[in-house]
């Protein structure tokens, strides 16, 4: 199985999994209670932990009574790195935290392979944050869950939707 490495584990959050963890059920435990309904969709912000943290927490804290139900998370984030047209779909099969490695969903990613939009490729994730920095608040929110990781590039609001 091929899996995207993580990439900023121990800079922009812990690379130690029990202070990882703790860091993420901290934030996650400072939260607001939720609003009484689960949304169907999230903005967090994807910054290192220091700065992002409090307000990541706030926002997956919302999934917390979706935990065994939501199976499957699309994750979007801009590309920081590589400049390309449309969306990006890795190749890897799982993304590595220092908590486990999260499978990436095998039938949403033949799907979207087939989109004009979409470009199958693991360069602009290789040194991406923007996806990354999400997964250990998903986590541990969710616990277990399959993901479909996107990169967005030059793409219209049209092309992302």
């Amino acid at each position: 199985m091929k899996v995207r490495p993580a990439a900023v584990a121990g800079s922009f959050y812990p690379a130690d999994p029990r202070r990882l963890e703790t860091e993420v059920r901290g934030h996650l435990a400072a939260a607001a209670p939720p609003l009484g309904w689960r949304p169907k969709a999230l903005i967090a912000p994807h910054a290192g932990y220091v700065y992002s943290g409090p307000v990541a927490g706030s926002a997956f804290h919302q999934l917390a009574s979706g935990r065994g139900e939501i199976d499957r998370v699309v994750l979007l984030g801009p590309s920081h790195f590589v400049p390309f047209a449309g969306l990006a779909l890795p190749v890897a099969e799982a993304f590595e935290t220092p908590l486990g490695d999260v499978p990436v969903a095998a039938d949403a990613a033949v799907h979207l392979a087939s989109l004009p939009q979409v470009v199958v490729s693991d360069l602009p994730h290789e040194r991406e944050h923007a996806l990354e920095v999400e997964l250990p608040f998903l986590q541990v929110a969710l616990e277990r869950f399959e993901l479909v990781p996107l990169v967005v590039g030059d793409a219209t609001p049209e092309e992302v939707a």
